[in-house]
């Protein structure tokens, strides 16, 4: 028995003296370069993630505003067209015939108009001669603003004809992409009917559906980030945000737009997408960059800092700091508890760190996080 506590005694001796050792050269080993940042009280930002779709601007299903025949068609499925671009064509030849009928009949009427105020010059000069009746000057005045009214009405009547002879042609009202054909040549159409659906597929928005506690929130500058299933990420401005919650899901639409020249995206109208609302928090709190806090698998979470009052490009020691954190936001981390504002925090060379360690202290070029979003 004395044998083995004369041994465990050795061991508890060596290991006390391994230690101090190791603290020994922990503290006379040469400093290693570390990278820091000044924790400092700043605005609190919270992410909100939601999930939307992406959407166009402009959707249209085209139809025809006349009756008839389709003659040609000029697009299919998949196609991209130019606002302006002829589609369809329907069959004119009755649209024509009417109309080449409304010219000649104005043609007619103006004749006769001619004739009524030639003759009506020459009863007006026999007046004064007493040659002729009064009242059958007046009549033929009366005929002149008949045939006027006539002449006018025939006009217009061609002008008609002529609008519905345009409208036997359909055009693509805006640019975009063929999304849908439902309709061949020879079939018959009447207006309504569906021709084409064109989809705008370069001006597109994000649509979030986003709990309604956050609506007032949200402001015109709020920093949107959104990225697509294909892990594709771009930013977002807000558009509008529709004060209407729906009843059963308690949420709101917010509307975004996207700025396609911000890169080579290649956005479907339809697809989901998930972003993340960055909103400004009405208190401040210190927050230093995540790579500033460690995380172990007993659930401690400590940073490390440097000596009070260490001046940068000096050597100086370092302690570890058990610390609770809160909001995380743009790469930083809320501390709640553990670490005072103005302490300098290891960013860069904190992973095998021990207490006391002497380190040489660098300043960080980490730059501050983005508060500008309300």
């Amino acid at each position: 028995m004395q044998s083995v506590s004369a041994l465990i005694t050795a061991l508890i001796l060596g290991l006390s003296a391994a230690s101090a050792v190791s603290a020994e050269d922990t503290k006379s080993a040469t400093p290693i370069a570390v990278e820091a940042v000044v924790a400092r009280t700043q605005p609190l930002i919270e992410e909100v993630p939601v999930t939307g779709t992406i959407t166009p601007l402009r959707q249209a299903l085209l139809s025809a505003e006349v009756a008839g025949l389709i003659q040609d068609i000029h697009a299919d499925t998949g196609d991209r067209v130019k606002k302006g671009d002829l589609l369809v064509v329907l069959d004119p030849e009755l649209g024509s015939i009417q109309r080449d009928a409304a010219v000649a009949e104005a043609a007619r009427v103006r004749e006769l108009l001619a004739d009524s105020r030639r003759r009506l010059a020459e009863l007006q000069q026999l007046i004064g001669q007493n040659h002729v009746a009064e009242t059958e000057v007046e009549s033929l005045g009366s005929e002149v603003r008949a045939r006027s009214a006539q002449l006018q009405a025939a006009q217009v009547e061609t002008e008609r004809l002529s609008a519905v002879l345009r409208r036997h042609q359909v055009a693509a009202p805006f640019s975009g992409t063929i999304s849908l054909r439902e309709v061949d040549v020879g079939e018959w159409v009447e207006p309504g009917t569906g021709l084409f659906e064109l989809v705008d597929t370069d001006s597109l928005r994000a649509d979030f559906r986003v709990p309604q506690r956050y609506f007032s929130r949200i402001q015109p500058k709020t920093g949107i980030r959104v990225t697509l299933d294909s892990g594709e990420t771009f930013d977002a401005q807000v558009e509008h945000k529709v004060p209407v919650s729906r009843s059963g899901s308690r949420t709101f639409l917010l509307r975004t737009t996207i700025d396609t020249r911000q890169k080579s995206l290649e956005l479907i109208p339809g697809m989901s997408a998930s972003a993340v609302l960055q909103l400004k928090r009405d208190r401040q709190g210190i927050a230093v960059p995540r790579d500033a806090v460690l995380r172990y698998p007993d659930g401690r979470i400590t940073v490390w800092a440097a000596a009070p009052g260490s001046q940068w490009g000096t050597v100086t020691e370092v302690s570890e700091q058990p610390v609770t954190v809160g909001l995380s936001f743009n790469g930083w981390i809320e501390i709640k508890t553990g670490l005072q504002a103005g302490a300098q925090v290891i960013v860069r060379g904190n992973e095998s760190l021990q207490a006391g360690q002497q380190v040489l202290l660098k300043r960080a070029a980490t730059a501050k996080p983005d508060t500008g979003g309300p």
